[in-house]
């Protein structure tokens, strides 16, 4: 993993607020240099404490201690203000073709790193589409979580889904107890699509879970064994 300091102006402060999570995006934008030319101008307001480039480079944008704005509005468990929280790394993608295999392997290594450094533990590396899911999608459908979640780096439910038909309509208990199992993972999500937004993320970041029983399942069992530490919040 070469590391490449690559400064960009747009940051703040943490004020103080502890490094308790990660958030993993993509650019969806063309190539890397398209991508680090918008994370470091200061009209957009924009920027990440890492970008990965498909070649496996990384680029240091914002030094960890400081509070990148990557994350935007949304949440994880009670915390709101996740750019304070979080350290986030972009991985430079159309949002349509595969990761590639270097990108990969400086992903997980730079996870590694960070995890060890600030004692994150694998239930709080989430996607931007975790804590968003009413308005992002990336990492998108195509990051392999599972292949994270076998070297530690992320978690995965324990719980095969079935190999056989089985019902695909949602009875609105079925939704009730997803909904109540989601907001015990982490997700915060609420109004009147909240079923919707919470389910296409959980699938697109759990691949294979699709029928209802096979996804209430693996989210029952998600938040048993990882519940969101209610303990961190917004100071």
């Amino acid at each position: 993993m070469r590391m490449i300091a690559h400064p960009s102006p747009n940051f703040g402060t943490r004020a103080g607020v502890a490094i308790d999570m990660i958030v993993i995006h993509y650019t969806a934008m063309n190539s890397a240099q398209e991508a680090l030319v918008r994370l470091c101008d200061p009209e957009f307001e924009v920027s990440a404490h890492y970008l990965i480039a498909e070649c496996g480079d990384v680029f240091q944008l914002v030094e960890n201690e400081e509070r990148a704005w990557h994350a935007g509005r949304g949440a994880w468990g009670n915390v709101t203000n996740v750019n304070s929280h979080s350290i986030g790394i972009e991985l430079a993608n159309n949002g349509v073709t595969p990761f590639s295999e270097p990108q990969f392997n400086a992903l997980e290594q730079l996870l590694a790193a960070l995890m060890a450094t600030y004692e994150i533990p694998p239930e709080r590396i989430i996607g931007h589409s975790d804590m968003a899911p009413d308005r992002k999608i990336d990492p998108g459908a195509k990051f392999d979580w599972h292949r994270l979640a076998r070297q530690g780096l992320s978690i995965w439910p324990d719980k095969a889904p079935q190999p056989r038909a089985c019902q695909t309509h949602w009875t609105n208990l079925q939704k009730a107890q997803l909904a109540s199992c989601l907001k015990k993972i982490g997700y915060a999500c609420e109004g009147k699509n909240a079923h919707q937004e919470g389910l296409k993320a959980f699938q697109d970041r759990f691949s294979g879970y699709t029928s209802p029983t096979d996804i209430l399942n693996a989210a029952e069992n998600l938040a048993q064994r990882f519940p969101v530490d209610l303990a961190i919040k917004d100071t």
